[in-house]
Parts: C-alpha cells; structure tokens; sequence
C-alpha cells in the first residue's frame, strides 16, 4: 500500500519538529509553534512562519505551543500543526505514509497514545512510537545492537533524556523536564532581577545561543539587548556577559547533572565498565550549549562528546531506523 520513500520519522519536540524520510534525511525542520484565531480556535499559521509573528500577532489570534515538557498539551493545534507539515514533506504522494515518531523515555501511556491519535487524524496511515535515547543514540552513530553499555544524554526543548542502551533496549533511564526552554525562562528571571528589565523568550533565546555557556570561557564574550524597563516602562539597552549567563544557568545544569548521577548510580555494574571505556554522548539542541562536555565531563570523570549536528540526531537516527 505504501509507496517507496513514504515512511516518515518524526521528532515531535518542544521547541522543534523535525520530519526525516526513508533515504533523503531530514527533510523538515520547524519550529513548534501556532498561531491560532481566539474564537474558532483555527490555526492560521504553523512553524517558521507562525514564529516571525511571535510577538506581533493581533488581539484576534494568539501564540500557541502545543507541546510542553516532551508531551501534547493542545491536541488540537498539534493536530493541525502536524497536518500542515506532513503535507510539506508529502506534496505530490498518493499514499498516506506509515509514521513513526520518538516518544520521551519517561513517556505515559497515555501521552504515547495522544501523540499516535495525533499523527494519524493528521493523516497518517499508521504509526509507531520509538523512545528518543534509542533513536538519538542511532543518530549520533553509536551501534546500539552492541552487548556494550552506552550512555546518551538527549537535551532537547522541554525535557532532557538521560538512557544507559545495550542490546537496543534502554537499561536504565531518568526524564526530567529541565532543558532548552528552561535555560531560557531562567536567563528571562536573572535579567529581570539583576538589571531591572524584562525581556522576551526570543531575546532571551537568543542570548542563550550567542553567549550561553556552561563553563566560564578563558575569554569573556558579551553581547547587547533590548528590553523594557521595569522602572519607567520605557524600551532600554543593556548588556550581558558569559560569565552572567553562566552563572544564570547554574541551577538548571545542575539538575541535569544530577539525573545523570542518578542514572549512573543505577547501572549495573557491567555497563558501568562500559561507559567508562565508551565515555557518554550528549545530543539535542540545547547540546550547542557552549562548554556542555567539559561540564559534564568534569562532574562525572567520564569522556564526554557532542554528538554532530546534535540538534537533528533524533531526526537522522529515526530516518536509519526506517531503512
């Protein structure tokens, strides 16, 4: 029934959505947002171009993210969201494709089963859920069919998964929802209480992507925003430093570091041997994080890498696993 090429994999994430084909890679990458009309709820605009409104959209329609923490949290706009952009990658095909989208490790059955009814009133013919660390690990090229334990840390948008895999199956995991978007809400509150200005999610993003750090550099870097005064409510330039973000982020970076103790405290014996010699992977968006491995690396001991092009390892590792 289905045609060559109609399988799609799709990264269903917080900040992102990424769609993968059967032999041609990613093939969409957008982001995770809505713009939706207050009274019939219809959606008048999805990914790139929904996200230039961010910010600017009129009193009669409204921004929406329908997923939160790695989960749906507007089936409707998700719905649609992913109607829209299944169309993108599908122009043309006769066939509805058979999908298969990555699920967070700490997934409940009853979010798998929202995202699946999803996907397929959004037009696909059949679905399948694959957990992230198994596809990411795939992604970012680790063997995961190996008797080797490995160790992947997935930092996306809305959650970070942390997963020890061996023989293809996940052995010891931790989900917790401390990620991309937290960094941002949490550089959004350091500029608010130390500089008196607030700013927006994009400003804030933007911040974390050009200074953002999770180790001080030798050489501080710094970078110029604009806000609005709590003061005098007036538009107002400010600048910030590396080290201020970095010091921003501490909170959060903890947590993360402390799932990964958490899970490697958990493995078994024998696959801790094998993360020692085989280091950890990190993947994911927020994975651009500047100094990210040698945080980590120097907290845990262990060999740390980023995975490359981290942020669309998900995506890659499930267009694989449709061959």
């Amino acid at each position: 029934m289905f045609g060559i090429g109609q399988d799609i994999g799709i990264d269903l994430g917080t900040s992102s959505v990424l769609m993968s084909m059967r032999g041609r890679g990613v093939v969409l990458h957008e982001p995770s947002i809505a713009v939706v009309d207050r009274k019939s709820r219809g959606v008048v605009s999805v990914g790139a171009s929904a996200q230039l409104m961010n910010g600017r959209t009129p009193t009669n329609m409204i921004e929406v993210h329908p997923l939160s923490g790695g989960a749906i949290s507007d089936y409707g706009v998700t719905e649609q969201m992913l109607r829209v952009m299944l169309k993108k990658v599908c122009s043309g095909r006769i066939f509805k494709p058979a999908v298969t989208v990555s699920v967070p490790s700490g997934v409940t059955e009853v979010e798998k089963r929202a995202v699946i009814d999803a996907a397929e009133c959004a037009g696909a013919a059949r679905v399948a859920t694959v957990a992230e660390p198994i596809a990411a690990a795939t992604g970012a090229g680790v063997d995961i069919t190996r008797p080797i334990g490995t160790m992947i840390v997935d930092i996306g948008g809305g959650t970070t998964d942390v997963a020890v895999l061996s023989l293809g199956e996940i052995i010891v995991s931790e989900c917790i929802k401390v990620a991309g978007n937290s960094f941002d809400d949490s550089i959004m509150r350091y500029i608010r209480r130390t500089m008196s200005l607030i700013i927006g999610e994009r400003t804030a993003e933007n911040i974390k992507k050009e200074i953002g750090c999770a180790t001080v550099r030798n050489e501080d870097v710094s970078v110029d925003f604009k806000g609005r005064s709590l003061a005098s409510g007036l538009p107002q330039t400010a600048s910030v430093s590396g080290k201020e973000i970095c010091e921003a982020l501490t909170d959060d970076l903890e947590k993360i570091l402390n799932a990964i103790l958490s899970v490697l405290e958990n493995t078994p014996p024998e696959l801790s041997g094998d993360i020692s010699d085989e280091g950890i992977v990190i993947t994911g968006g927020s994975a651009l994080l500047y100094g990210i491995d040698t945080f980590v690396s120097q907290a845990t001991g262990l060999k740390v890498r980023v995975a490359d092009d981290p942020e669309s390892a998900v995506a890659r590792g499930l267009a694989r696993m449709l061959k």
